[in-house]
């Protein structure tokens, strides 16, 4: 079981997100005497009890204010059998792209949804781009049941209606009332006919898939130390996989191969290194490699300019299909452009041509190689962030190109005995042509 689980919570506004989290961190002792403290004087003349539990993460003066969330809460917490960071994300669809940052690292996501409205518009699509981003453990919180008196039938229709929306995720739905505590930290006595575990004893215990270090070796170079004339090295972070001294090495998008020599760290020299460690290799041959290339090992990545891609607008401006943007995809960043417009928070599949090439994986098999953000370049602003589902094919062609009149021309003088014969044949060729 790894000892580190990375949660975001989802769902629509004001279905207990940040509630839950607040509950969850107060009742596993993860929270301070002074926030205890502070938390019961800001929770004076509000309507949720002595303690409002979503003041432990709505951290914004805007959010204590309106009683949302807006900006994404990490808040990092353990208990005695696991260490967790937890990610309470915005339910607003203005806030859409938020929620995307906060999934996009994510290993479990706590969807949350109020009993008493069911499956809303915002729940649908929150589960959508965390399917997107690759997530494929869920917590169901059927939030609020203590508001439809712990109702079962409600509770098994939602989980039904999810079912659908998830088909192959693995879900764990739990009936909860994070406000009273319910099914957080330990099994509730007011939900006699749920068998499952809580909500605290499932985080603890999930085996998520996070085989980064089973997958082919990515090694992104991020720098390149020339600090002598004896040391040229290549530094960067395994991004997944893992590589020895003697490995053989292929470096992207050249193609060229050659051996590692040496695993260097600030530690000292290692014989082996694995994801997602950062360290600095260095090869037995001279070859010419800079930022934003790649060293990779095993199963031969994509490299292109033209690519699939599911992708999630985050721009008050409207995605401009004339316009050119900043694709930074791993450590490499070049221009590009998307074949059609997209709105703020609007997800669509679209195509993405690149000016110069890039080595990529799909997400589904990568998430470190498969992903990319798009960068306005007049602004800087993150623009959009983006799935990788596939490369595009160029299709052959199985028309030769007509050489235009001025290579038939350079072809005819070079063809020429001497310079005098080169100028008749290109009068003569001059002639044809404007006759």
């Amino acid at each position: 079981m790894s000892g580190l689980l990375r949660i975001c919570t989802a769902g629509s506004v004001d279905d207990g997100k940040s509630t839950l989290i607040g509950r969850l961190l107060y009742d596993s002792r993860s929270v301070y005497e002074d926030q205890v403290h502070s938390v019961k004087k800001a929770s004076l003349n509000r309507v949720a009890g002595p303690i409002d539990f979503s003041l432990f993460t709505d951290g914004l003066r805007a959010e204590r204010e309106q009683g949302i969330t807006i900006d994404v809460a990490y808040r990092y917490f353990a208990t005695a059998r696991r260490k967790f960071i937890l990610a309470d994300t915005p339910g607003h669809e203005q806030y859409t792209r938020n929620m995307a940052t906060g999934a996009s690292t994510a290993d479990v996501a706590i969807l949350l949804v109020d009993a008493r409205h069911g499956v809303r518009a915002q729940s649908r699509r929150h589960a959508q781009i965390a399917r997107l981003l690759g997530i494929t453990d869920y917590v169901l919180a059927v939030n609020k049941m203590d508001l439809v008196d712990f109702d079962r039938g409600v509770f098994d229709d939602i989980s039904d209606e999810f079912e659908q929306i998830l088909p192959q995720a693995r879900l764990h739905p739990i009936p909860m009332s994070a406000l009273h505590g319910d099914n957080v930290i330990t099994r509730s006595a007011r939900t006699p006919w749920f068998e499952g575990t809580s909500l605290l004893e499932y985080l603890e215990t999930v085996e998520v898939d996070r085989n980064a270090g089973g997958q082919p070796f990515r090694f992104p170079v991020q720098l390149v130390l020339r600090p002598s004339d004896e040391f040229r090295g290549y530094a960067g972070q395994i991004v997944s996989g893992t590589v020895r001294v003697g490995d053989p090495v292929t470096i992207w998008p050249s193609g060229r191969a050659s051996r590692v020599t040496r695993i260097v760290t600030w530690d000292g020299d290692l014989d082996v290194a694995r994801s997602p460690m950062s360290v600095t290799l260095t090869l037995e041959d001279e070859i010419d490699i800079s930022r934003g290339d790649m060293l990779t090992i095993g199963e031969t990545p994509q490299v292109g300019q033209r690519f699939q891609a599911e992708l999630v607008w985050m721009d008050e401006k409207p995605l401009d299909p004339a316009r050119v943007y900043l694709l930074k995809q791993s450590t490499r960043t070049v221009t590009a452009e998307v074949d059609h417009g997209l709105l703020l928070n609007q997800i669509a599949a679209v195509t993405v041509s690149t000016a110069r090439p890039v080595i990529f994986d799909r997400y589904r098999d990568n998430r470190a190689t498969g992903s990319f953000i798009l960068i306005d370049p007049a602004t800087n602003f993150t623009a959009g962030a983006g799935m990788i589902t596939d490369a595009v094919r160029e299709r052959a062609t199985a028309t030769i190109a007509r050489p235009s009149a001025a290579e038939r021309l350079a072809r005819l003088a070079r063809a020429a005995g001497d310079d005098q014969a080169a100028i008749e044949a290109v009068r003569q060729a001059l002639e044809e042509l404007l006759t």
